[in-house]
């Protein structure tokens, strides 16, 4: 696996590239409802290390993966624009 397959999502966690569907913040209801359905379902991976969730990471398995960086941060990492809320 070279370097470039893996996109670093805080405190030396990382998650493949290829396996993302999506970059979420956690805030929205949606998002929310998710992640218990996804608990629940034993397909939860917090990586925030105890600190605040900021970003929501949806893998094409179903496993949601939380992570403490900003969604914006992860989406700059991941080399794509960031819709800002004004746009969604």
């Amino acid at each position: 696996m070279a370097k470039g397959d893996v996109l670093h999502i805080g405190f030396g966690n990382v998650v493949i590239r290829s396996r993302l569907v999506a970059i979420v913040s956690p805030g929205p209801n949606p998002v929310r409802r998710l992640r218990e359905e996804a608990r629940k379902a034993g397909k939860l991976i917090d990586a925030t290390h105890g600190r605040k969730c900021r970003a929501v990471l949806v893998c094409d398995s179903g496993h949601l993966v939380l992570s403490a960086i900003q969604s914006e941060t992860l989406c700059q990492r991941y080399g794509v624009q960031s819709a800002g809320p004004a746009d969604g």
